[in-house]
């Protein structure tokens, strides 16, 4: 008797180690189903079947393989198969998907990988979308019959569109990002639709300018924790957790008091405020959606008891006596106050909240912190901390603490500084 044919394949990449799937015309669906679904990742399952996205054995692979069969067929015999390949879904339509969490093809595969979509990534897109993408000839156009001069023609037309003051938007922010939006949407497509071509596969995405900010030197870093510079607890501890900790704002007021290690001692960085500059702000992971360990040096410690003795314990660190916290204007507002008062001149220099970040950085890389460290300590990639590094990085930290609570133990006539010619 001859051996009846599997009605798919689950074989194992030797590269990833991850399990494909193969569906056969012997699974009983329609030849076009089969092709859509051959040689495809676990990882591209429907939201349904979440659950089998990533099998750890044969026998798992197997059990998904089935249930996606099944799944499969059911859609089919509802009328609505399982098609990826939507031939009748227009550029606007498949577009608009990814301006909502509940719609967009990337949240179910952020959600598989651990890492949650930001909420404040998709007010991007839905402002991308419905203030200069929304009702362009572009988008009237069917996704499987778009070419490449299609494309071309709408970011022509997006280039030469006038923005408020009458400048062309091609060169800006928002052009580049509206095109690499728009690209992240057709990979998303040819994704699911692997003969598809790609009409925005040979455009290139534009670069964005961010503009550098500027670290401040060791000199004036210090001398933004003297005395009259941080008028208060709350500006202190700041302070200390922007140049001490490297944290970002929305990580500072979102930083809890069970992340405080005060034994090693250390901060784990476990939250941060999604869409920190609206009212609709909500409490999630740190840029680049993982926890990372962050310096706790003493003045900060002591910072941190001063302002809990003045407004007392709550919810979040750096709270006020009635337990809100500082809205995201706060650092801003504060910081040009901090740099006039400590007589810091910008110069031409980008000196902004942010680039406290980035003083830390400098300081560390001039000491010989290996790099390494450096971007795993500021959250910037996914490197490893290797552990080696981690006790010279917190003897610079504590050198740097130590001056630092000399700056603030200073009086005003000592810092009169005499300059003699050559």
């Amino acid at each position: 008797m001859s051996r009846s044919q599997k009605p798919f394949t689950t074989p194992r990449r030797n590269d990833t180690k991850t399990f494909q799937i193969t569906i056969s015309p012997s699974s009983g669906l329609p030849w076009r189903v089969c092709l859509e679904w051959r040689r495809r990742s676990f990882r591209d399952f429907p939201d349904a079947l979440a659950q089998y996205r990533n099998p750890r054995t044969k026998a798992a692979a197997e059990a998904g393989a089935f249930a996606l069969v099944e799944y499969l067929k059911k859609k089919q015999e509802e009328g609505a198969g399982q098609r990826v390949r939507t031939e009748d879904v227009t550029v606007g339509t498949w577009i608009e998907k990814f301006t909502a969490l509940e719609t967009s093809p990337r949240t179910g595969i952020n959600a598989s990988r651990n890492r949650p979509y930001s909420p404040h990534t998709v007010d991007t897109y839905r402002g991308y979308y419905t203030a200069h993408i929304k009702g362009d000839p572009f988008t009237k156009l069917k996704m499987a019959e778009v070419e490449e001069e299609d494309a071309m023609e709408f970011v022509t037309r997006l280039s030469v569109k006038k923005l408020t003051g009458g400048r062309p938007m091609a060169g800006t922010r928002t052009f580049a990002g509206i095109i690499i939006f728009v690209r992240m949407a057709f990979r998303e497509y040819q994704r699911k639709n692997r003969k598809w071509f790609n009409p925005l596969q040979y455009i290139d995405s534009p670069s964005i300018n961010r503009g550098a900010r500027d670290a401040l030197p060791e000199d004036e870093m210090l001398r933004l924790f003297e005395p009259w510079v941080l008028e208060s607890a709350m500006e202190l501890a700041v302070c200390a957790a922007m140049f001490l900790s490297g944290l970002r704002r929305s990580e500072i007021f979102a930083l809890k008091p069970e992340c405080l290690d005060w034994h090693t001692p250390k901060i784990t960085v476990k939250n941060a405020w999604q869409n920190f500059n609206r009212k609709t702000r909500v409490l999630g992971p740190p840029k680049g959606k993982k926890e990372r360990s962050a310096p706790f040096d003493p003045v900060l410690q002591e910072a941190i008891k001063k302002l809990w003795e003045e407004n007392g314990k709550h919810e979040f660190v750096f709270s006020y006596k009635d337990g809100t916290t500082p809205g995201p204007s706060w650092i801003k507002g504060r910081f040009r106050k901090w740099l006039d008062r400590a007589g810091i001149e910008p110069g031409g220099r980008k000196i902004v909240p942010h680039s406290s970040r980035h003083s830390l950085a400098s300081l560390l890389e001039e000491r010989g912190v290996s790099l390494r460290y450096i971007q795993e300590l500021l959250g910037h990639s996914d490197l490893k901390t290797t552990k080696i590094y981690l006790h010279s990085t917190e003897k610079t930290i504590r050198d740097i603490g130590k001056k630092i609570t000399e700056a603030r133990q200073r009086k005003p006539e000592e810092n009169i500084v005499e300059f003699k010619t050559s």
